[in-house]
């Protein structure tokens, strides 16, 4: 039984036959993130990158030694990699056509010199390692994870017990970074998977009843032998496989015998139907072993031509006999955000549906003499009672007021296959979902919110965390949390009080106790309670709800309640404590454009800056109480100024409210933690030309600077921002020079691990470097170097701040001396391949400048580098097209000047020019002969 970190997305998202990957969809998409995620990792991740995999993975690749080029020893068709481990073995060995890899690090490189092949080695690499995480890490991994406690601090705990290496943390690392991945693979899967293929109890069970009426002896519409369930037994959720089985989607188990072809053992899953290993007591009997169908007809075609050539000829009135199910053959999408409401009436449905079908197919059921299916104790515990088990009276009873535990355990693993969640309708009654909110607004409403800035991280769309449960229990904290919300229910102030210090005993960043919240309706009483008179009822809800909106689920749900508007209206509070928790969270909530725009409307943007009023000059020893407070509270309006700042009409407010003044004031604050979410802001609004015009007026520029030098390396990625967003203006680029900017700068580009930071510090660089005066001090500062250096291994938004800065400096004859010096032509080259727009621009900018050197222009020569200008001509990006025309330009007029040199007396150089000259012809000639014929 696979239990590796990876063996979810591995064995239930990628679609497998016969231990190989299918050539489908889901799986190429699947391939290419995975090739995504090793390509990148060790530019993302350096010191996980040379961890050394506990076994090697190792499979038939189609690289040859010519594939490799430096860091390799190489000898005939041997390769072994100069990178070794501790005991002196390389990393990567290549014996063809096995290949043997130990780190990521390696297998990083080895996809990137694949270059179209990198696909088919990453199939090749899962295909002949099935289990990759127990060959990366341990074997030991496989008890962790079976462990309780998942905590990070749990999974250290765990590690060190098992692990006496001395590199737990790193294991722990590496682990988390491969969950993570896992967790993107499943979600990306779901994503896919069409609304017609989800089945339900109800449906499968209607098909089954279905294909009963096509069996019998001797019969002139006999299709199929025999089918039957593998079990009879069926729980109240209308599924008849074993729990275990149904945390993994799976719905029952059925024998089918065709007329011409042999038994076939099939499963029915939410995600469709497959053929098994025959269910026997071993787990492994449960693995797929064919494609996956949408339906049981479906697979029958495919597997019995007797069946697919007579199906379409049968009189399908029999249908009609059958319960009405046509428009419940498939569950609807999962989206739907009404998840309560849905799921109470598919559970009435499907009663209605299993008690007709019963009525109409075996009437002679209670009194027939057979033994009455019990299930065991243990199962009866659990609340997993058969239909068949509920009377008449029972039926007609009421509902219990509080749900099963085996009902709450189903929507939680319900919701572990839908796309995106949403609250029951118990907790949050007269929800609306996102979608229908915005198609129902007003027109103007609806311009206004087209209106926002293009540039949002928007998190309306964003996928809601996945939940864990899969124990058949609840842990007891549900309980106990729904216990107190019932007291703040119906109890007096002290009751309440009590109540809500108690909630904050757990940690509510926990999902179960999200779930717990809103599941009984807390979340309304936490936001009722805000409007109440009480101060103290007040802060123990604030500081609640500060807590649990740290989920996405959360944030819509306060939106949807109101819970906005309330706490706007605190923001007017003479309670300093009130209003900063209010604040903050505000700063929470507003992580999407829906609940920004709702902030603003209700005047939250203006008094949010009002929160900002204070003097920040004090140290924090010399700090009365009142005055620790102010600070408190202007902390907190700046978060949720940073927040609402993603939206362009929200920045417009905030100018509007007399922001900015304020907001330099508090640049000038010796406290980062205040410094942070102002420069924060600062540097989101320094989008728009109105504020990067303030923010030279009002002198934050030279704080943006000083800044630049400080311990925190957040508060220095948000300053090198705004200076990235302000020297677009040359008096800008003048005042950074002038106040000693540059240096600070340079310095930052040897953070090489903080991949945030430095495409922060190599944006702002580029945008200096436009102003001549300050290429020439960045040549002083031997700037060129490192960002020659940082032209490899890098992500694209680092990449593409590094080749603009240098396309630059080469306006400078001496600085494409550097370049080529610090062998910088040939990364530049290499880029040339690449399909970001953006990127493409500046380094066709970069090796246009580099080639009116005559050197450089006969390393580019070498390097194919004309052929590739001349390809970007055929770019679809206008701005591609014109940067690679006046690339060429120099190129052109260097063969001008190589013409020249062909009627020298030194004939060593005619014979160098003349071959050069020859060269670029053919090259060009090559390239126009493929444009004249498509």
């Amino acid at each position: 039984m696979q239990t590796d970190v990876m063996g979810a997305s591995l064995t239930r998202a990628v679609q497998w036959t016969a231990g190989k990957l299918e050539v489908t969809p889901i799986n190429e998409s699947l391939l290419k993130e995975i090739l995504s995620f090793v390509e990148h990792f060790s530019s993302k991740h350096p010191q996980e990158a040379k961890h050394v995999f506990k076994e090697p993975l190792q499979w038939s690749t189609t690289m040859e030694a010519s594939d490799f080029k430096t860091d390799y020893d190489i000898s005939d068709t041997i390769v072994q990699s100069q990178e070794k481990d501790g005991n002196g073995l390389p990393l990567l060995q290549l014996s063809p056509p096995t290949i043997s890899v130990q780190s990521f690090g390696q297998l990083s490189k080895l996809v990137q010199l694949s270059h179209d092949k990198k696909l088919k080695e990453v199939r090749a690499c899962l295909e002949e390692n099935r289990d990759p995480v127990i060959k990366i890490l341990d074997a030991s991994f496989a008890s962790i994870l079976e462990a309780e406690d998942t905590s990070t601090l749990g999974l250290v705990d765990n590690v060190k017990a098992v692990n006496e290496t001395g590199d737990s943390e790193l294991n722990v690392k590496l682990f988390l970074l491969l969950q993570h991945l896992d967790n993107q693979l499943l979600s990306k899967s779901l994503k896919q998977i069409p609304p017609d293929v989800t089945l339900s109890p109800t449906a499968v069970n209607n098909e089954v009843e279905l294909l009963k009426c096509f069996c019998g002896e001797g019969e002139k519409r006999r299709l199929l032998k025999s089918v039957r369930y593998t079990s009879d037994y069926q729980f109240s959720n209308g599924c008849r496989s074993p729990p275990w089985r149904q945390v993994h989607d799976e719905i029952c188990y059925l024998v089918i015998e065709p007329c011409d072809t042999e038994t076939l053992s099939i499963t029915c899953s939410t995600a469709g139907v497959f053929l098994n290993g025959g269910i026997k007591q071993e787990e492994n009997a449960y693995e797929r072993t064919s494609d996956v169908y949408k339906d049981m007809v479906t697979l029958l075609k495919s597997k019995s031509p007797y069946f697919a050539e007579n199906i379409n000829e049968q009189d399908f009135a029999v249908q009609e006999e059958l319960p009405s199910t046509a428009k419940i053959q498939h569950v609807e999408s999962v989206d739907a955000e009404e998840q309560g409401q849905a799921r109470r009436s598919y559970e009435h449905q499907e009663k209605n549906v299993h008690e007709k079908a019963r009525q109409q197919h075996t009437p002679n059921k209670p009194g027939g003499g057979r033994k009455k299916l019990e299930p065991s104790p243990k199962w009866k515990n659990l609340g997993l009672v058969s239909p068949y088990e509920e009377v008449g009276g029972k039926r007609g009873g009421k509902a219990s007021g509080r749900e099963k535990p085996a009902e709450i355990r189903d929507k939680t693993l319900r919701s572990e296959s839908k796309k995106k969640s949403a609250f029951s309708a118990s907790s949050s009654p007269g929800h609306q979902s996102t979608h229908k909110t915005r198609t129902s607004t007003a027109g103007g409403a609806l311009a206004e919110e087209l209106s926002e800035s293009s540039s949002e991280s928007e998190e309306d769309e964003e996928q809601p965390e996945r939940r864990a449960e899969s124990n058949m229990d609840l842990p007891s904290e549900y309980w106990q949390i729904q216990k107190l919300v019932k007291y703040l229910k119906g109890g007096n102030q002290t009751a309440t009080v009590i109540a809500l210090c108690s909630m904050r005993d757990f940690n509510l960043v926990q999902e179960t106790c999200q779930l717990a919240i809103r599941d009984v309706g807390g979340l309304e009483v936490l936001i009722n309670l805000l409007d109440t008179e009480e101060i103290k009822c007040k802060i123990g809800s604030l500081k609640i709800l500060r807590e649990i909106s740290q989920s996405s689920q959360i944030r819509h749900a306060i939106a949807d309640l109101g819970g906005l508007q309330t706490m706007v209206k605190i923001l007017d509070s003479p309670v300093k404590d009130l209003k900063a928790l209010a604040a903050e969270t505000i700063a929470n909530v507003a992580k999407f454009r829906r609940a920004r725009r709702t902030i603003r409307q209700s005047g939250g943007i203006k008094r949010l800056v009002e929160l900002l009023d204070c003097v920040p000059g004090a140290p924090a020893s010399t700090l009365s109480g009142e005055q620790e407070k102010d600070m408190e509270v202007a902390r907190c309006g700046a978060l949720a100024l940073w927040s609402c700042s993603k939206s362009t009409r929200n920045k417009e407010a905030i100018r509007r409210a007399g922001g900015i003044p304020l907001l330099a004031r508090l640049l000038k604050s010796p406290h980062h933690n205040m410094l942070i979410p102002v420069v924060g802001t600062l540097q989101e609004c320094a989008s728009e030309r109105s504020y990067r015009i303030a923010i030279q007026t009002e002198g934050m520029i030279k704080d943006l600077v000083k800044n630049l030098s400080c311990e925190n390396q957040e508060l220095q990625m948000h300053c090198a921002s705004a200076i990235f967003k302000c020297a677009e203006d040359k008096h800008t680029r003048d005042l950074v020079r002038r106040y000693k900017g540059l240096q600070p700068l340079v310095s930052l580009l040897s953070q090489r691990d903080n991949k945030l930071l430095l495409a922060a510090t190599t944006g702002a660089i580029w945008k200096c470097s436009i102003s001549m005066e300050n290429v020439a001090k960045f040549q002083e500062y031997k700037a060129l170097e490192k960002l020659v250096g940082l032209l490899t291994d890098q992500p694209e938004e680092v990449l593409v701040n590094v080749v603009g800065a240098l396309g630059e400096c080469a306006q400078v004859p001496a600085n494409r001396d550097t370049i080529r010096q610090c062998r910088g032509i040939r990364p530049l080259v290499n880029l040339l391949t690449g399909t970001n727009q953006a990127l493409l621009v500046n380094v066709t900018k970069a090796v246009g400048a580099c080639a009116t050197d005559m050197e450089n222009m006969a390393i580019i020569d070498s390097l194919d580098g004309v052929r590739l200008l001349w390809s970007l001509l055929k770019n679809p990006n206008a701005d591609v097209q014109a940067s690679a025309a006046w690339a060429i330009c120099p190129c052109i007029e260097n063969a001008k000047l190589l013409l020249a040199m062909m009627g020298s007396t030194d004939e060593m150089l005619q014979e160098a020019s003349a071959g050069c000259v020859a060269n670029i012809r053919r090259r060009l000639g090559a390239l126009n002969g493929k444009a004249r014929h498509g």
